[in-house]
C-alpha cells in the first residue's frame, strides 16, 4: 500500500455539540493507516463538496437535536435533498455509508440520521455499508468503535467495485488479489488491527517512542489492596492488558498572551442560532417551600422593548456563564492565576498535521483568559476518550498515566462507563484526581466543547401578559460521589438562581407573590420555536396535558392563552381540557395552587392531581403518579382522543416519567379499543405521527 496513491472517500460531518465532528476527525485519522484518504468537510459547506458529480464513496456521521430534529448544520443540507422536484434516480451513482448519533431516552432516537439515510434511499443511492445508529444513553463507543472497524473493509470493498466500473482492470485485479481471503480471515483482521493501531496510530505525532512508551507503561501500577475499580483505580483484567489506545490528536492550536487590556466581544457574537436578546428579570418567585425536595423558581424578563416573540408551547435559550469559582480554580491548576485578565491570541498552529484545522468558531480570536473559559468553553463536559488521550502526555506520574490511558482505551470501556461518562465527571474532577496531569490552555480549547445555552420552556402567554416572558425551573443539584469529590449547582440553573436572590420574596405560595425588585440584572438570551408543541389550531379541539413537577410550565401559558381567547371570542367554541398534575407533597410542591382558578373560570375544565410523597389514612390509597390516574380516567382519556380526535401533551422527564405514561396511554386504547396491546401501540404511533401525541421532555 505504501506505493500506491491513497483513494479518496468523502467524509461528510453533521454536527450540534461536536459529537459528530470528533467521531469523524477520528475516522479522518484512521483512514491513512488503512492506506486511505478522507476529504472531510462539515456537511454545512456544500460548496467544497458536490453530491450530485461524487464518484467515490461517501461516509456520513450526523447527530440528531431538539425533539428529533437534525443539527443546525445540516438544515440546509436536508432542505436541499428533500426538494420534492428531485427524481427517483438523483443519486444513483451515490454510494454511502452512514452513522447516526442520538439518545433513546428521546422519543425519536437518532432521527436526524434517519432522515438523511431514507431520503438518500429514496433517491436512489446505495449503501455500501450498513447504517450504524449509536446510542448515547448506553455509551456512544458501542456503536461507534465497531462500525469504524468494519468500515475499512466496507470501503476497500466499495472503491475495488469502483475501479473496476471505471474499467481499471490491472488496479481491480491487485485490490482483489488482496481481499480475496478476507472472508475467511475476518477475526484475524480484527486481532491483527489492535496490535497494528498500536503501532501505527501515533507515528509522526509525538516521535518514535510512542509504542514503547505504551508497552513499558502496561506493568507500572504497582497492585492495589483494592478490589473494586474507581476512577483512579483498575483491577484485572485491566489492570494487566496490553492496551489498544485511540489516536494521539494533532496538536492545532496555539495561544499567545498579551499583557495588553483589551475589551471582550460581545455575547451576541458567540451565537450562531439567530438573534439575540438582552433582557431584565423583572420577577423572581420561589414556588417550592423551603423543606422541598427540589427548588423551583419562576423568573419573569421583561421583552416589551425588544422583538422577541413566542407562542405558548415555544422554549427559548439562555446564555449562561461557567461558575465563577470553578473558572478560579481551573486557572489555579494551570498555574494561570495571575493571567486572568490578560488578553490570549488563538490561532492554528504552524504546520499542524489535523485536516482544514481552523480556531473553534466559539473562541474569539482575540479575548481574555477568564472570558474564553467563562463564556466559551463547556469546562463541565465529560471528556471524551480522545481528551482523556491528550492528557496522558500532559501527566507526568506513571501510575496516573497508565489509569488515563486505560480510561481511554478499548478495553478499559466498561470502566470509562462507569467511572466518567454515567458518574458525569468533568475536566476539574480528572485534574483532582490525577494531579500530575498539567494540560496547557490551547489543549482545553482543542477538546472542551462550545459552552451551549440552556433551553427552558415558556411558562405564559403574550396575549395575557404582554411585554412579559416567564418560564419555571429546578435549581439542578450534582451531589458530591466517588468520582466527584464536590457538590455542584447545573451551570445555568445555579447561576440564575444566584442572579436573583435578591429577588426572591418569603411568600412563595403563589405565581401572584409580588418578588419585583428595581433591580437592573439581565440575561441574553435567544428564541427556539417549537413546530408542533402548540395549543390545536381548533379550539374547539379538546386536549389533555400531563405535566408533572416542573412539567406543568408550558401548560401554563396554554391555559393563560386560552383564558384570554375566551374573554376576547365568547362566540367561539372551546373544546374541554384536562390537566394531569403531580408533585411529592402537596403542602411543599404544588407549584402552581391558582390553577384551581382556571378551573374556576371555565378555562379548565379538568384538573387532576396526585401527590406521590404524602401519607393517606383512607380505605383505598389515592394514586401517586400521573401515570396512575390517567388509567383512572381511562374512558374519558379514550373519548378525547379517539372519537373526539383530541391532542396529548406530555412534559416532563423522559425516562422516569413520560415512558410510563405512554405506556398508561396504551394500555388505556387497548382496553377502551377491546385490542390487543400490538394494536394500542399501532394506535398510539398513528397519533404521533399525525401531531396529535406531542412530548416536551428531557433526561
Amino acid at each position: 500500500m505504501c506505493c500506491e496513491s491513497k483513494r479518496r472517500f468523502l467524509l461528510l460531518y453533521a454536527t450540534q455539540k461536536g459529537q459528530a465532528k470528533a467521531i469523524a476527525e477520528e475516522i479522518w485519522q484512521q483512514a491513512g493507516a488503512h492506506g486511505l484518504e478522507a476529504d472531510m468537510h462539515c456537511i454545512s459547506e456544500m460548496d467544497k463538496y458536490n453530491l450530485e458529480t461524487e464518484k467515490d464513496p461517501v461516509v456520513i456521521v450526523i447527530s440528531t437535536t431538539g425533539t428529533g430534529d437534525p443539527p443546525d448544520t445540516a438544515r440546509k443540507f436536508v432542505k436541499k435533498i428533500q426538494d420534492k422536484t428531485l427524481p427517483p434516480d438523483h443519486f444513483a451513482h451515490l454510494q454511502y455509508g452512514l452513522l447516526g448519533l442520538g439518545d433513546s431516552e428521546y422519543m425519536f432516537f437518532c432521527n436526524g440520521g434517519k432522515t438523511v439515510d431514507r431520503r438518500l434511499q429514496e433517491l436512489g443511492a446505495q449503501h455500501f455499508y450498513d447504517t450504524g445508529l449509536a446510542d448515547d444513553c448506553v455509551g456512544l463507543e458501542l456503536v461507534v468503535d465497531p462500525w469504524i472497524d468494519g468500515l475499512w473493509l466496507a470501503l476497500k470493498e466499495a472503491l475495488q467495485l469502483q475501479k473496476e466500473k471505471e474499467g481499471m482492470n490491472n488496479a481491480a485485479n491487485a485490490v482483489s488479489s488482496s481481499l480475496s481471503t478476507a472472508p475467511h480471515a475476518v477475526h484475524e483482521i480484527k486481532l491483527s488491527s489492535e496490535v497494528q493501531n498500536l503501532k501505527l496510530e501515533d507515528e509522526g505525532a509525538r516521535g518514535p517512542d510512542t509504542l514503547s512508551q505504551k508497552l513499558d507503561n502496561v506493568n507500572l501500577v504497582a497492585p492495589a489492596r483494592d478490589t473494586e475499580p474507581s476512577l483512579v483505580h483498575s483491577v484485572p483484567p485491566v489492570s494487566q492488558s496490553a492496551l489498544n489506545i485511540p489516536a494521539l490528536p494533532p496538536e492545532y492550536i496555539e495561544v499567545e498572551f498579551q499583557d495588553a487590556q483589551g475589551k471582550n466581544p460581545h455575547l451576541s457574537s458567540l451565537i450562531s442560532e439567530g438573534t439575540t436578546f438582552e433582557v431584565p428579570v423583572t420577577k423572581a418567585v420561589q414556588l417550592t417551600r423551603e423543606d422541598a425536595i427540589k427548588t423551583a423558581l419562576l423568573l419573569e424578563l421583561d421583552i416589551a422593548d425588544t422583538a422577541f416573540e413566542y407562542q405558548p408551547g415555544d422554549a427559548f435559550c439562555v446564555i449562561c456563564p461557567n461558575n465563577v469559582s470553578e473558572v478560579e480554580k481551573l486557572l489555579h491548576i494551570l498555574g494561570l492565576s495571575d493571567k486572568g485578565d490578560d488578553v490570549v491570541c488563538v490561532k492554528v498552529k504552524q504546520g499542524t498535521k489535523k485536516k482544514g484545522a481552523s480556531r473553534p468558531q466559539h473562541i474569539p480570536e482575540r479575548s481574555t483568559l477568564k472570558f474564553i473559559l467563562t463564556w466559551c468553553l463547556e469546562i463541565r463536559a465529560v471528556p471524551k476518550k480522545a481528551f482523556l488521550r491528550a492528557l496522558v502526555e500532559c501527566t507526568s506520574d506513571a501510575g496516573e498515566k497508565r489509569r488515563l490511558q486505560e480510561l481511554c482505551s478499548r478495553q478499559g470501556a466498561s470502566d470509562y462507563t462507569c467511572f466518567i461518562r454515567d458518574s458525569n465527571v468533568c475536566l476539574l474532577d480528572l485534574l483532582h484526581a490525577f494531579p500530575s496531569c498539567k494540560p496547557s490552555l490551547s489543549l482545553l480549547i482543542e477538546h472542551l466543547p462550545k459552552l451551549q445555552a440552556r433551553s427552558y420552556s415558556v411558562s405564559s402567554s403574550n396575549l395575557y401578559q404582554p411585554g412579559r416572558l416567564c418560564f419555571v425551573f429546578n435549581v439542578v443539584e450534582f451531589p458530591a460521589s466517588p468520582s466527584r469529590p464536590v457538590s455542584r449547582k447545573g451551570v445555568c440553573t445555579g447561576w440564575l438562581a444566584e442572579l436573583v436572590a435578591p429577588l426572591l420574596h418569603p411568600n412563595k405560595d403563589s405565581q401572584d407573590t409580588k418578588g419585583e425588585s428595581s433591580s437592573t440584572e439581565k440575561i441574553f438570551i435567544f428564541p427556539r420555536p417549537n413546530n408542533a408543541f402548540h395549543l390545536p389550531a381548533d379550539s374547539s379541539v379538546p386536549f389533555i396535558m400531563v405535566g408533572p413537577g416542573t412539567g406543568i410550565s408550558p401548560f401554563i401559558g396554554f391555559l393563560q392563552h386560552r383564558q384570554k381567547l375566551r374573554e376576547q371570542y365568547t362566540d367561539w367554541e372551546f373544546g374541554e381540557t384536562w390537566l394531569f398534575f403531580g408533585c411529592r407533597h402537596q403542602d411543599r410542591d404544588y407549584l402552581f395552587k391558582q390553577l384551581r382558578c382556571f378551573l374556576e373560570n371555565g378555562t379548565l375544565t379538568h384538573l387532576k392531581v396526585c401527590f406521590s410523597r404524602d401519607s393517606s389514612t383512607a380505605e383505598v390509597a389515592p394514586p401517586k403518579y400521573v401515570q396512575d390516574v390517567l388509567r383512572l380516567c381511562a374512558k374519558e382519556v379514550a373519548r378525547v382522543l379517539l372519537k373526539e380526535r383530541g391532542y396529548f401533551y406530555v412534559c416532563g422527564d423522559k425516562k422516569h416519567m413520560a415512558d410510563d405514561v405512554s405506556d398508561a396511554v396504551v394500555d388505556i386504547l387497548s382496553m377502551e379499543m377491546e385490542a390487543d396491546k400490538l394494536e394500542a401501540m399501532k394506535t398510539l404511533a398513528m397519533l404521533r405521527e399525525s401531531k396529535r401525541y406531542l412530548q416536551d421532555v428531557w433526561s
